[in-house]
């Protein structure tokens, strides 16, 4: 038991005294930077599933034709 409460003694002062957190502006500008590469990400997705798709559409019509 007294290594459980040493263990929880030593996360909180971890997070409380040597963990470093983000200013707002820096979790603003993050949070931006990661929406905008989802959205691309997912351009990008999009894009390749529709050329696999028509590329696919067309074999299958050229070889069941």
């Amino acid at each position: 038991m007294h290594k459980i409460a040493i263990y929880f003694r030593d996360s909180y002062k971890e997070l409380t005294e040597k963990v470093t957190w983000p200013t707002w502006l820096q979790l603003q500008q993050s949070t931006m930077i990661v929406l905008a590469a989802t959205i691309v990400i997912t351009f990008i997705i999009l894009a390749m599933d529709f050329v696999a798709g028509k590329a696919f559409q067309f074999i299958y019509e050229s070889l069941f034709k």
